[in-house]
C-alpha cells in the first residue's frame, strides 16, 4: 500500500493570548492520499483555516509531526518551505489576493517567476490556463476590471501554473454568487478528475457535499471523517522547464514590480524622492559653486600677475624705517633679470599728484614702472600702446592711463589717445589706455597713471632708488625656490636683508584653500540634507511595507523566498534613489542655467565627477536605508501577512 501524500500526527497549534495560551488545534491525526478530494468543514473558529495553513506550509504546528510526501516538514528552513509552496501547492483564496497593479496574465505568471521559468514559457503557460478557464479575452485586464468570478478564475490559473500536486482552496465560493460558485466548483472537480489532490476549507454543507471525503472539525479536534467516493488515480506532475538563470529572472521581476509599484503610487514615490532630489541638487550645485568661485578668484588674482614676486624695502609692511632704505635700486632689477628663472622684471616708484584737464581736477597715483611692467603684472591695453625702453631711457612724458582715469578726465568712453593733461606741474601725453586692475583695496576705483619710472624719479621724487620691484618667474619654476633665490641674491648685494618679499602664489594658495574649506563646509550641510533624505526613504519604505503586507504574504504563499522579497524592496529603494539622484542632477543644472541668466560676471562650473559621485551616493543611500525595510518585509510571516490584507 502506497504511503499517504500528507500525514499529520499529534498536531497542535497554540497562540499566545494575554498571559495564557489559546490552543486552536488539538492532537490532529490525519492522512490524505494523492488524488483525494477533501472538504474540511466546521464552524467559525473551529480551527479549519489554521489546519489548512499548516497543510500548505504557511504556518508551523506548535507540536506534532507533519510529513509531506515522506519529508518531515518541521525540519525544513524558510527557503525549503518556500520551495514546497512554490512547487507542491496551489492556493485559491476566498478574497483572491490578486496584485492590483498587474494584469490577469501577470498575476498568473507570478509563481512561475519564482520557480524559474523563462519569460516566454511562463507567459505561454499562463495564457493557456486562462484560455482554458474562459478568460482568454481578459488577459490584459487588471483585477479592478474583473468580476468576482473572473478574479477567482485568475486565482485558480495562478494555482495551476506550476503544475501543483495539491490545490488548497480556502472558502473558494464564499465571495461569489451561486452561479459563479458552481463554475468554480466544477473547475475543482475537473482538476481532481485529472488526479490532483484538492482540499477545500468551507463552512457550507453544499460545497462540502461535492468532495469525496469530508473532515469535520470542532474546537480544534477532528470529530468526523467520512468518505463519499473513491479517490482519483494519482497524477504524475510534469516537471516544468526552468530558466537558465533563475536569479536574473527574479531580479528582473523585482525591478519590474518596483516600477509598477512606483507608477501605482506616484505621489508617494515623489515624496520619497524629494529628500534625495534636494540633497543631490544641493551637493552638485555647491560643488559647482565652489569650483566657479575658485576659478573666479584665480582669474582675479591673475590680474596681479601670475607667478610674481613683489619686493619692497624694509622688514615688512608698516616698517617705520622703510622710507630711509635706499639700497633697492634699478641695478637690483637688472641683476634679477639676468637670472635663468626670471621671465621679466620691473621697478616701481609712485607719487600722488593732482591731475588737471580743462575744468576737471582730481587726485591720482602716478606709478613709475619699467617697459616690462604690463607683462609682469598681467595688465592688458584696451587702446593705444605701452611705452618702450626708449621712453624709459629718455625719461619720456608718454604715459598709459587706466580706464577709470580716462572716464574721469575725458568723459565716459572719451577719446584719450594723444590728449595732454597736467600731473602736478608736469604735462603728460596719453599713448595708451589700460584695463582696470581688479585687486587691492579699492582696486577697481583707483585712478592710476603709468609712467616711465625714470620720469617719476627725475620729475617728482628726485631720487634714484625705487619703492619696489615686481618680478615674474617662469611658469615651470617653483615659486618657493625662486623666492629663496631672490632673498639670497639681494642679501648678498645689499650686505643685509633690508627688504621683504610678497609671493602672489602664496596668496593664491591661501585664497584657494579658503574657498575649498568653505565649499567643504557647505557640502557637509548638503550631505546632511542627503542623509535626511535617506532617512525619509527608509521611513516611507517602512510605511510601504505596512501598506503592502497582503502583497508580501501572497508572494510568499506562491513560493517567493525571503531573498526574493528582500531584493524586491531593496531594488525599489535603490530605484527611487537613482531616479531621485538623476532628477537632483537635472535640478542642479537647471539652477545653473537660471544663475547664469541672473549673473553676468560669474557662473557655476559643473564637474562630471561630482555628478557621478552624487549618483553613486544616491545608490548607496538606497542600499543602506532600503535594507531595513527590505529585511522587515522578508521576515514577515506569510499567514499573518495574508490575514491582514
Amino acid at each position: 500500500m502506497a504511503a499517504p501524500l500528507i500525514q499529520l500526527t499529534g498536531i497542535c497549534r497554540d497562540y499566545p493570548s494575554g498571559e495564557g495560551v489559546l490552543q486552536v488545534l488539538r492532537d490532529i491525526d490525519l492522512e490524505i492520499a494523492q488524488g483525494e478530494f477533501v472538504a474540511i468543514t466546521g464552524a467559525s473558529g473551529s480551527g479549519k483555516s489554521t489546519l489548512m495553513n499548516i497543510l500548505g506550509c504557511l504556518d508551523r504546528p506548535t507540536t506534532g509531526s507533519y510529513r509531506l510526501d515522506g519529508r518531515e516538514v518541521a525540519q525544513l528552513d524558510p527557503n525549503a518551505l518556500a520551495s514546497l509552496r512554490r512547487e507542491f501547492f496551489g492556493f485559491i483564496f476566498q478574497r483572491y489576493h490578486l496584485l492590483s497593479e498587474m494584469t490577469a496574465l501577470g498575476n498568473v505568471e507570478v509563481p512561475a517567476i519564482y520557480r524559474g521559468l523563462s519569460a516566454e514559457a511562463r507567459r505561454s503557460k499562463a495564457r493557456g490556463l486562462l484560455d482554458r478557464l474562459g478568460m482568454g479575452q481578459r488577459l490584459d485586464h487588471r483585477p479592478g476590471q474583473l468580476s468576482g468570478g473572473q478574479q477567482q478564475r485568475v486565482s485558480i490559473a495562478r494555482a495551476l501554473v506550476n503544475d501543483a500536486r495539491v490545490i488548497l482552496a480556502d472558502e473558494p465560493t464564499g465571495a461569489l454568487d451561486s452561479r459563479s460558485g458552481e463554475e468554480v466548483l466544477a473547475i475543482l472537480d475537473e482538476l481532481n478528475a485529472e488526479g490532483r489532490t484538492v482540499i477545500i476549507v468551507t463552512h457550507d454543507p453544499k460545497v462540502a457535499a461535492r468532495a469525496r471525503r469530508v473532515i469535520e472539525i470542532a474546537d480544534g479536534r477532528i470529530v468526523a471523517d467520512r468518505g463519499n467516493r473513491p479517490a482519483t488515480a494519482a497524477l504524475a506532475a510534469p516537471a516544468p522547464a526552468r530558466a537558465a538563470a533563475p536569479i536574473l529572472g527574479r531580479l528582473a521581476e523585482a525591478l519590474r514590480m518596483a516600477l509598477l509599484a512606483m507608477r501605482a503610487h506616484k505621489l508617494r514615490s515623489f515624496l520619497t524622492m524629494l529628500g534625495i532630489i534636494i540633497g543631490i541638487a544641493s551637493v552638485v550645485s555647491v560643488v559647482a559653486l565652489g569650483e566657479g568661485s575658485r576659478q573666479r578668484v584665480l582669474s582675479n588674482i591673475s590680474g596681479l600677475g601670475t607667478n610674481t614676486l613683489q619686493i619692497y624695502p624694509g622688514r615688512d609692511f608698516g616698517d617705520m624705517r622703510s622710507g630711509r632704505v635706499t639700497t633697492l635700486v634699478m641695478a637690483d632689477a637688472e641683476a634679477l633679470a639676468r637670472q635663468a628663472w626670471a621671465a621679466s622684471v620691473s621697478p616701481t616708484v609712485s607719487s600722488s599728484q593732482t591731475l588737471r584737464h580743462g575744468a576737471t581736477e582730481l587726485s591720482a597715483q602716478i606709478s613709475g614702472v619699467g617697459e616690462q611692467y604690463f607683462d609682469v603684472a598681467g595688465i592688458t591695453l584696451t587702446q593705444g600702446r605701452a611705452f618702450d625702453a626708449g621712453d624709459v631711457a629718455a625719461m619720456s612724458q608718454n604715459v598709459v592711463i587706466d580706464e577709470n582715469t580716462r572716464n574721469s578726465l575725458f568723459g565716459e568712453g572719451g577719446d584719450a589717445l594723444g590728449q595732454v593733461f597736467m600731473a602736478g606741474k608736469v604735462p603728460l601725453r596719453v599713448i595708451g589706455v589700460a584695463s582696470v586692475r581688479q585687486q587691492g583695496p579699492g582696486g577697481s576705483r583707483n585712478l592710476t597713471v603709468y609712467a616711465p619710472y625714470t620720469t617719476v624719479q627725475a620729475r617728482y621724487l628726485g631720487t634714484t632708488s625705487v619703492s619696489g620691484l615686481t618680478l615674474r618667474v617662469h611658469d615651470a619654476v617653483d615659486m618657493a625656490l625662486a623666492e629663496q633665490s631672490v632673498t639670497e641674491l639681494l642679501t648678498r648685494r645689499h650686505g643685509a636683508k633690508d627688504f621683504f618679499t610678497i609671493n602672489n602664489d602664496e596668496i593664491r594658495q591661501t585664497i584657494t584653500a579658503t574657498t575649498q574649506t568653505l565649499t567643504l563646509l557647505i557640502s557637509a550641510i548638503a550631505v546632511i540634507s542627503l542623509l535626511v533624505g535617506g532617512i525619509g526613504v527608509m521611513n516611507i519604505m517602512l510605511v510601504s511595507v505596512t501598506e503592502r503586507i497582503g502583497e508580501i504574504g501572497l508572494r510568499m504563499a506562491v513560493g517567493a523566498r525571503r531573498a526574493d522579497i528582500r531584493s524586491q524592496f531593496l531594488i525599489e529603494a535603490v530605484l527611487v534613489c537613482i531616479i531621485g539622484g538623476v532628477a537632483g542632477i537635472l535640478a542642479a543644472l537647471g539652477f545653473g542655467l537660471v544663475f547664469d541668466r541672473l549673473s553676468s560676471d560669474f557662473s557655476l562650473v559643473y564637474s562630471a565627477m561630482s555628478m557621478v559621485l552624487a549618483l553613486a551616493s544616491s545608490c548607496g543611500i538606497g542600499l543602506v536605508f532600503g535594507y531595513l525595510p527590505a529585511v522587515s518585509a522578508s521576515r514577515l510571516d506569510p499567514v499573518a501577512a495574508l490575514s491582514r490584507d
